[in-house]
């Protein structure tokens, strides 16, 4: 079994900052592309940002130069960490990995997702 568990969600202030966390665990050969999606009430789900095995990373337009998405691949975690957060940037944030597990079968994992909310 494969699971992916963010953590780091909650409540903050227009203009403040949170750091989320995503860890893999489970029978995992190895992980591609880790990333960050989010889903604002009523809205799809949106690629907020990726990063690749290698280091690459890929921002969605609205949140570039405010958030920062990095890895530790001998934790098997993600992280994104968000700066000047704004309203609008309130959503279920999800956790998503491409990954390769002991059978050699790849595929894309979801977290259950953490909430954030950007109010005063």
């Amino acid at each position: 079994q494969v699971q992916l568990v963010e953590s780091g969600g909650g409540l903050v202030q227009p203009g403040g900052s949170l750091r989320l966390s995503c860890a893999a665990s489970g029978s995992i050969f190895s992980i591609n592309a880790m990333g960050w999606y989010r889903q604002a009430p009523g809205k799809e789900r949106d690629l907020v940002a990726v990063i690749t095995s290698g280091g690459s990373t890929n921002y969605a337009d609205s949140v570039k130069g405010r958030f920062t998405v990095s890895r530790d691949n001998a934790k098997k975690t993600v992280y994104l960490q968000m700066n000047s957060l704004k309203p609008e940037d309130t959503a279920v944030y999800y956790c998503n990995a491409d990954i390769v597990d002991i059978t050699f079968y790849s595929r894309p994992y979801w977290g259950k997702g953490t909430l954030v909310t950007v109010s005063s």
